[in-house]
């Protein structure tokens, strides 16, 4: 038997780098706190006082969870850590947005081979940022040194949402139908998905890969900058509206990007039409078609194209909507509509 002595730090894991990291969060941590968190950070659970909400008949909770995917090789890549926590935070309340729900609060698990605490501060911090600005609670979290589990350098992202919606008050597009029109909110860039595709193309294409920090004609900022543009967030905007319309559906395009996110709101008997033409497909998405040679089928089911967000509205109701969110700082395009058919999207 060996004499010799084997610590944890010996195998991987240094549980200080872990507690200065902790050590570190936590302003970031409970700067996100309200009256309603009971517990403080390093608490074995969260927990979230429900006494706020009394002026809901039937609350339903909405929960959702998501990750950043193969963003994080571009922010590793280039160095810049402090902008995929907020595309997390991001995405998971644009997506119980879609069933109109408001977030109460949000938990992070960040894996990785070897524990910088620097890398792992500015990914909370943008957490806790993004938290703020949609008025969700950052409650708690997992923070995982794995060695042997992850490539030197690199580590992996998760996020769960939990929110609130009053049951009458519940989209899920059962009410969508024939004639109802599809507004389209412009995207930031690729936010978090389609990165694999991107990546494949742009960065591992031979002699036809670019630099992360070059600057393609048209883009008018790095390559690198231009992939790490944060997931935008559409509740500051939509919210507000949700009383003044008849919205019947929303669609968050992520994975899947057209064809397959659309039809998770749409009744069996119903298809819809997209007019590609109605809304400037921004400069990164033509570089990824055009150095990939991407058949355009292939373009609209991996990516947004251009378009983040989607409600459907009552014709009639879809030139003030779109109005009332481009004064709220949204770009808004009438994008489509819908009609009798075989739950299909026909983009044209």
């Amino acid at each position: 038997m060996s004499e010799e002595r084997i610590t944890y730090r010996d195998s991987g894991v240094d549980i200080d780098a872990g507690n200065e990291a902790v050590q570190r969060m936590k302003e970031h941590i409970r700067s996100t706190f309200t009256p309603a968190v009971l517990t403080d950070v390093g608490s074995f659970g969260g927990m979230f006082s429900l006494a706020g909400i009394s002026a809901y008949t039937e609350p339903v909770l909405v929960s959702s969870i998501d990750g950043v995917g193969t963003k994080l090789k571009i922010a590793v890549q280039v160095g810049k850590h402090d902008t995929v926590g907020g595309d997390l935070v991001n995405h998971c309340v644009n997506d119980i947005l879609v069933q109109g729900a408001r977030p109460l609060f949000f938990l992070d698990y960040f894996g990785t081979g070897k524990l910088l605490p620097n890398v792992v501060v500015d990914v909370v911090k943008g957490m806790a940022d993004a938290c703020k600005i949609n008025g969700c609670v950052l409650i708690g979290g997992e923070t995982a040194e794995l060695p042997g589990m992850y490539l030197e350098g690199e580590y992996d992202l998760a996020g769960c949402i939990i929110g609130l919606v009053e049951k009458s008050k519940i989209i899920n597009g059962s009410r969508v139908e024939a004639g109802d029109t599809v507004v389209g909110l412009a995207s930031s860039g690729l936010h978090t998905n389609g990165y694999s595709l991107a990546r494949r193309v742009l960065l591992d294409n031979g002699e036809n890969s670019l630099s992360l920090f070059e600057t393609p004609p048209g883009l008018g900022r790095t390559l690198g900058e231009e992939l790490l543009q944060p997931h935008r967030c559409y509740a500051a905007s939509v919210v507000p509206l949700l009383e003044e319309f008849d919205i019947h559906a929303i669609v968050h395009i992520t994975g899947g990007g057209f064809y397959d996110n659309i039809p998770r709101v749409l009744p069996p008997d119903c298809s819809v039409t997209i007019e590609r033409r109605n809304w400037p497909i921004p400069p990164i998405f033509s570089l990824i078609q055009e150095r990939g040679n991407v058949p355009e089928p292939e373009m609209f089911r991996t990516l947004n194209m251009g378009i983040g967000l989607m409600l459907i509205v009552p014709p009639d109701q879809a030139p003030a909507l779109a109005h009332r969110l481009n004064e709220a700082g949204e770009s808004a395009y009438v994008i489509g509509d819908v009609h009798r058919g075989v739950h299909e999207v026909d983009i044209v």
